[in-house]
């Protein structure tokens, strides 16, 4: 007996040991009122709260009725923030379809000042300055969450707390990461996230690239930053006194975890510390409303998926552009599910079904939906990838453009103009996608590689969590290129040394000739003489 315990003893002890954190405590700062973030935070906060840990979040949007249980503490901020307004109000646009007229410098100046607008609000709600300035702080925590969206003041609760942090980005991949994480990103092939390229760009492409990536970074570094700096000081202020620069916060970020997962971004440069978990927020297909069921399942000739996602909003489409649509949508075999925010529409054709809200990943499950009518919203990207269906795209701003670029590159999407759009064309698009096999083919093999992963990607992002709380941060993944100057960063000192080397040379060697030259004509005139 003691011979069997021994061995067992032995054997327990060549068997790799369990990693999991048990009941950690873990603050989340999801302070940014976007609806379609909230896929993501919701998803993570589930998972964080089913492995054991104990969730507290400073939310936008309530998160009550996933009934997280005793292990979940709710900081509402409210009112919700209406950023649209006041992003409406300094472009001067009635609604959001005006938005397809913007350029990529309004993007960051629009994502600018929904940044500060909504940190300010969310900093001085009264229940977040508790937070802030709450008398005890040491072991209160383990971890800081917090979203990398224009967000960075809060990254100082990491400091007040004496905690790690781990960051998610919502939109994935982002030009100016590459500084955070101290990697240089190549522009010559990795397009900007706002740009409508891909990763195979004309020299003039190249060139737009490089003077929109190489803006974003100095507008960041001289205009942005400063901004933030001041909200970080009036708010921390207080509390740490000698509040640090958002730069150094940024470069303390053990983690970032992306909403993002090849094939649907460009193959880049990467750290460890840089994780891809894109599709966390897709679940098993569940079952549909009655009414839409029988919908789907009677459309013998196939359906169409029409969503614009929760920022623009087709009932604020212009109504020559809405009964366009509709004339197309009558004139088709198939049955069209539509998104629409009010049902009172008049003049229905008879295939279509109008809804203000539609369970948006179980229709795309459907097998009768041969068409996803998109904005090209990353998360909505995501789910027509993850189960197969066909992108027509009508992308307005900011990444989306890159999203439905990437999918047309990739075959199994057309992307179209808003303004542009025609009868003709929407027609045409929509019948090219649905009876051209060859976008069925690419979007299946594409699929394939999008499910195709070690580890799901909900359980891969709490690893990485725990990972982090393990071991206290995660130094040892930090990039040395962060310590270095910007000119030590692009061996600008190097290159400059060499070039004073070959120039010292050159130099050497003329004047050698010279010297050469010289004597040679003593040399003549002596003879002379």
């Amino acid at each position: 007996m003691q011979f069997v315990v021994l061995c067992c003893l032995m054997l327990a002890g060549c068997l790799p040991q369990s990693r999991h954190v048990e009941g950690s405590k873990i603050l989340a700062v999801y302070a940014f009122p976007g609806k379609s973030h909230y896929m993501m935070h919701t998803a993570l906060m589930r998972e964080l709260v089913e492995s054991g840990h104990q969730v507290t979040m400073v939310t936008a949007f309530s998160l009550e009725k996933e009934q997280l249980g005793s292990n979940y503490t709710e900081i509402l901020i409210e009112p919700v923030y209406d950023f649209w307004h006041d992003v409406k109000l300094n472009f001067g646009a009635q609604h959001l379809f005006e938005l397809t007229r913007m350029t990529n410098y309004d993007f960051l100046k629009m994502l600018e000042i929904i940044g500060l607008k909504t940190t300010e609000h969310a900093l001085r709600q009264p229940k977040v300055q508790a937070l802030i300035h709450a008398k005890q702080t040491v072991g209160v925590f383990d971890l800081l969450l917090a979203e990398q969206f224009y967000q960075e003041a809060f990254l100082a609760l990491a400091r007040i707390y004496k905690i790690p942090v781990v960051t998610t980005s919502t939109l994935g991949y982002e030009n100016h990461m590459s500084q955070m994480m101290g990697l240089i990103t190549p522009w010559s092939f990795v397009p900007h996230g706002f740009m409508p390229f891909t990763d195979r760009m004309s020299f003039l492409e190249r060139v737009k690239n490089s003077y929109a990536s190489l803006y974003e970074d100095l507008d960041r570094l001289l205009n942005y930053f400063p901004k933030m700096d001041a909200v970080s000081r009036e708010f921390f202020g207080p509390v740490l006194g000698d509040v640090p620069k958002v730069k150094q916060m940024e470069r303390e970020i053990s983690v970032m975890l992306l909403n993002s997962h090849a094939p649907l971004t460009t193959a880049r440069p990467t750290v460890d510390a840089m994780v891809p978990v894109g599709g966390m927020h897709i679940y098993p297909p569940k079952a549909l409303p009655a009414d839409m069921q029988a919908f789907l399942d009677g459309a013998s000739e196939g359906a169409i998926f029409f969503s614009l996602g929760s920022n623009v909003q087709s009932k604020d489409m212009p109504q020559e552009m809405l009964q366009l649509f509709l004339q197309v949508f009558g004139s088709l075999k198939q049955r069209v599910l539509w998104k629409f925010e009010d049902e009172s529409l008049r003049q229905l054709p008879p295939n279509v079904m109008v809804r203000k809200w539609l369970p948006q990943a179980d229709i795309l499950a459907h097998p009768q939906v041969k068409v996803f009518i998109t904005h090209g919203g990353l998360f909505g990207t995501q789910e027509g990838v993850h189960y197969a269906v066909p992108m027509l795209g009508i992308p307005f701003y900011c990444d989306q453009h890159l999203n439905m670029n990437k999918a047309v590159l990739g075959g199994y999407a057309i992307s179209l103009h808003f303004q542009s759009i025609t009868r003709e064309i929407l027609e045409h698009s929509l019948l090219e996608l649905i009876h051209n096999a060859t976008y069925k083919e690419n979007i299946r093999r594409v699929s394939s590689i999008f499910r195709d992963r070690p580890q799901a990607p909900r359980k891969n992002a709490v690893y990485w969590i725990e990972y982090v709380i393990r071991h206290k941060g995660a130094p040892h993944m930090r990039s040395a290129g962060l310590d270095l100057n910007w000119f030590q960063f692009y061996l600008l000192d190097v290159i400059a040394f060499v070039a004073a080397i070959a120039l010292a040379a050159v130099l050497a060697a003329l004047l050698a000739i010279r010297l050469l030259m010289g004597s040679d004509k003593k040399h003549r005139k002596a003879k002379a003489h």
